[in-house]
């Protein structure tokens, strides 16, 4: 059974949990060890995710399957990029599911879950920055009909940064 829900900040501890781990499956190799435990030290912390929780422009999603976390989302609406020409769009800022999970639909269920809330707040679209050899994901993003408008780079640490797509998907 699959059940998705709005994390809360009691929620924070697991998202620091499940968001180290799945940073680590997808981007482990794209930094140094030092350069990534940095990162998901300053990033992956219930502190700092009680922080984000409590901020309304974040929304946070939980995705569960037979009661056990798969993943989870933060999206952010009316959020402009400099590469899409509309202003009622929204980030998807992160988007995660445990290697375990993966074959199981559960990353679509989550994105259509992200996009018809994103259409229910009156956005048009929604973008994201996804990195350059994470081709499975970009695959999934082609698929649903994402298109690369730029490039950015994604600051891993002040030494290290990861060349990153730029996709649009207009509702």
């Amino acid at each position: 059974m699959i059940k998705i829900i709005k994390a809360e900040t009691n929620h924070a501890a697991l998202i620091a949990e499940i968001g180290e781990k799945t940073f680590w499956e997808s981007h482990g190799i794209s930094a140094s060890k030092a350069d990534i435990n940095a990162f998901v030290s300053k990033t992956y912390t219930k502190e700092v995710l009680v922080k984000e929780l409590e901020n309304k422009n974040n929304t946070y999603h939980l995705i569960y399957y037979n009661s056990k976390l798969a993943g989870f989302s933060k999206i952010v609406v009316n959020t402009p990029n400099n590469n899409v020409k509309h202003k009622n769009v929204t980030k998807l800022d992160r988007f995660y599911l445990l290697k375990a999970f993966y074959g199981q639909k559960l990353g679509l269920k989550l994105f259509d879950f992200n996009v018809a809330f994103s259409k229910n707040n009156q956005q048009i679209g929604i973008w994201l920055a996804v990195w350059v050899e994470n081709q499975r994901a970009i695959n999934f993003y082609k698929k649903a009909g994402f298109k690369i408008v730029d490039e950015y780079d994604f600051q891993i640490t002040p030494t290290h940064s990861n060349p990153n797509h730029i996709m649009y998907l207009k509702y």
